[in-house]
């Protein structure tokens, strides 16, 4: 007999008279699943009535052994029982039951078996969908999505987004830099002290404190715990230097795409410690259950008083030390302030509830880091990537091409395990520390703005790496998909079965996967494409980094014309997308893809190697998987509905051709433009003959390129995150189609422009903006 035959004989779901709402959405899925009804009547014992089935209230004691764990018995005649170690995993637990477990011999859980799932903690970190850019993403349903997680075995949830799409920060007209306060909102967004009571509109931090109350009830409820994530120690507005001209800070901003100084709070003044005490205080206050606490810096109007990596230098308040002092003076003590204040966080929060983190990402703090990482301790902790690498260094090359560290953290390119980080995990254990890893195979951190792109052998495959290696604690960074609109996720569906089963046959599980969404007839189609674009996928060179993540929607890659002069285009023909750009007018990637602000993004030569290896290995595993979906596309529509697994990975497949065919353009266009401009230097016409050759292939191959994507909006599969309110820079429209039509038109009007760049463009248009 099998699971699923004993399961049809459960007729009734038995919990606890007060059952906690973990224990209640648990035992309402397993119901609706068997038609059981739900009983309830507190008992303190274990009954093992037939065709009832318990759910008693989690217990870390309750399921021998240290790890957590989920435990099943399960009897021929439907006496069963599913018990966890902690109600953010009991939800899961019985979806795993019901999905994966059904074929299992039902002689396996007679006795009960304990199953010690990979990680304690899997945690959603910049989660595109509940709190950042995709909080006003097309088709969102918070409820579906938190229950998605809850689903795939994440047990802790970030849920402080902003209620509405754009922050309280303003700025001088033209200047973007308002924008990066709209995710990572700071502490002071939802509640205020009575150092700062009044800065912000009553009415502002109440629609924000309400959303994150709403997202929290959501985590609650299906057992996660909610947590923060926030960029701190953020800027505040002028006013409040008006009122305490002495607490202020240090400069944080960026000054190539800030048009005005921001100021932080000085973090070394005890007023100001007590002010952040207050914050996580009160925030406890109105959500206890409040687990955690993330925090980025120096980045998007965030920073540390004389911390090296501040956009504009070692800055700060009076009350540390003084810019002069030599170099290892400054880093010790600006690194003391850092541990400080993250202990100041770490022990409010502990004031009520004792299990509360502090996390912090490495990274800014390279030259801070000896100190900053002697101050880590139980309940102040780190995230990474690595814990090898410095600043920002990433020690790991691309698995296919290892002279390139062109490597996006946490995603399937980063494909080992360097010894070096088992060494200082040991290191921060005997402290009593855990390192959260990251975790990408989903939104916002790799193929950006794409969504549901498939790899799940990829991504089960990294998960069981970190796993082997003692990882614990696992940040999804950008979560998962919403589940409304990608309806088919097979690498978050091998997430789910990973963190259930460390141990499993990747090979298999994507076998079976695929076997239940397209039928065994279909299946081998759909693996066999799925293997084909894995090989495509890690065949890509990963041209900019920047541009295979959020970067492709800051600087609008797939509706900005790709032509070889771009000031040829008139100012008012350009505004439809570079209004929308993140970037302000003297930026350089305005007119230069192989730039941004004063960072050198790639190079002719990379991009010259990039071209090669698109052209060797990307193509021909990438064409085969869409030809082989596209032959069983009709039949999958008759057999399976007109919503299937197979025309659905199709169009997703095809949206990533289109994204890769943009990634390999924008190496062409660095290519044939820099190649021109050198070759015209030295006078040799051949090489600017070739150069505007390749650009001329390239523009066709391109506007072939916004052609499909034309056929891939009208599909009606969401393939991409747009948002149906107001566009923004972090987020594409629903009018694409449009912008399309426009890029199409334009690199058609284009196609035999010479190639320039204006080397004197950032001071040329600078003067322009200032009317000299």
């Amino acid at each position: 007999m099998t699971v699923s035959e004993a399961l049809a004989l459960v007729r009734a779901v038995h919990i606890d008279a007060g059952a906690s709402p973990a224990v209640m959405v648990a035992a309402e899925r397993l119901a609706a699943d068997l038609s059981a009804e739900i009983l309830r009547e507190t008992t303190g014992v274990e009954k093992q009535t037939p065709g009832v089935f318990q759910i008693p209230p989690p217990e870390p004691n309750g399921v021998a052994g240290d790890a957590p764990a989920v435990f099943v018995r399960l009897d021929e005649d439907g006496a069963g029982l599913l018990a966890a170690t902690t109600p953010s995993l009991l939800y899961g637990g019985v979806v795993n039951l019901l999905s994966r477990l059904g074929g299992d011999a039902v002689d396996r859980y007679r006795s009960g078996r304990r199953m010690a799932v990979a990680f304690d903690w899997q945690r959603s970190l910049f989660d595109f969908v509940l709190t950042q850019e995709g909080r006003i993403q097309y088709g969102r349903d918070p409820a579906a999505y938190v229950e998605c997680l809850a689903a795939r075995g994440f047990t802790h949830i970030e849920v402080n987004g902003l209620a509405a799409s754009h922050g309280f920060e303003t700025g001088p007209p033209g200047e973007t830099y308002p924008m990066f306060y709209t995710y990572g909102p700071a502490l002071d967004q939802f509640v205020s002290s009575r150092l700062n009571v009044g800065l912000y509109p009553a009415e502002w931090l109440a629609a924000n404190l309400a959303n994150l109350k709403s997202n929290a009830a959501l985590a609650v409820k299906f057992g996660l715990v909610p947590g923060l994530f926030c960029l701190e120690p953020r800027s505040v507005p002028d006013e409040f230097f008006a009122r305490y001209p002495m607490l202020r800070g240090a400069r944080v901003d960026h000054p190539f795409r800030s048009f005005k100084p921001r100021y932080n709070l000085t973090v070394a003044h005890p007023a100001v410690q007590a002010h952040y005490v207050e914050m996580v205080e009160r925030l406890l206050a109105e959500v206890p259950e409040l687990g955690f606490l993330s925090i980025w810096t120096n980045d998007s109007g965030a920073g540390f008083e004389y911390t090296k990596s501040l956009y504009v230098g070692r800055n700060g308040g009076p009350y540390l030390i003084r810019e002069w002092n030599e170099d290892t003076e400054i880093a010790q003590v600006a690194g003391e302030n850092v541990v400080r204040f993250l202990r100041v966080l770490r022990d409010a929060g502990r004031s009520q509830n004792s299990a509360f983190r502090v996390l912090t990402r490495m990274e800014p703090f390279y030259g801070e880091h000896e100190t900053v990482w002697a101050g880590l301790e139980d309940g102040l902790e780190v995230e990474a990537a690595s814990l090898v690498g410095r600043g920002w260094e990433m020690p790991y090359a691309h698995p296919r091409y290892p002279d390139s560290t062109a490597v996006n953290p946490g995603t399937v390119y980063q494909n080992r395990f360097d010894p070096r980080e088992c060494d200082l995990m040991a290191d921060l254990e005997t402290r009593g520390v855990r390192a959260d890893f990251y975790f990408a195979a989903g939104p916002h951190a790799i193929f950006a703005p794409l969504l549901g792109v498939p790899y799940p052998r990829l991504t089960g495959r990294r998960l069981q790496m970190l796993h082997a290696n003692g990882v614990r604690n696992v940040a999804h960074i950008g979560g998962t998909s919403p589940p409304n609109i990608v309806p088919f996720d097979p690498n978050h569906e091998m997430v789910a079965a990973v963190q259930f089963d460390p141990e499993l046959d990747v090979d298999r599980e994507t076998e079976r996967m695929a076997i239940r969404w397209a039928g065994s007839e279909l299946a081998p189609a759909l693996l066999e494409a799925w293997t084909a674009a894995e090989e495509a996928i890690f065949a890509y060179p990963n041209v900019v980094p920047l541009y295979s993540m959020y970067g492709f929607v800051w600087y609008r890659l797939w509706v900005r014309p790709f032509v070889p002069n771009i000031e040829a285009i008139p100012d008012v023909e350009r505004a439809y997308y570079e209004d929308y750009m993140c970037t302000t007018p003297h930026n350089p990637n305005n007119v230069d893809l192989s730039r941004d602000v004063l960072f050198q993004l790639t190079t002719p030569e990379s991009c010259r190697e990039n071209l090669e290896r698109f052209d060797a290995h990307v193509w021909v595993p990438m064409n085969h998987a869409i030809e082989l979906l596209e032959m069983q596309c009709e039949e999958a529509t008759r057999s399976l509905g007109a919503r299937n697994v197979i025309c659905d990975q199709q169009i997703r497949l095809r949206a990533l051709r289109c994204w890769f065919r943009t990634q390999r353009s924008v190496a062409a266009w660095v290519v044939g433009v820099h190649g021109f401009l050198e070759a015209r230097n030295a006078g040799d016409q051949r090489t600017m003959a070739e150069c505007r050759a390749l650009l001329r292939d390239m523009m066709t191959r391109e506007i072939a390129n916004s052609e499909e994507l034309l056929e891939l909006v009208a599909s009606g599969v969401e393939f991409m995150a747009t948002t149906a309110q107001q566009e923004t820079p972090l987020i594409h429209g629903r009018n694409l189609d449009a912008l399309l039509r426009k890029r199409i038109a334009l690199m058609q009007g284009h196609l035999e422009d010479e190639p320039f760049i204006d080397v004197s463009y950032i001071q040329r248009r600078a003067a322009q903006v200032l009317g000299q």
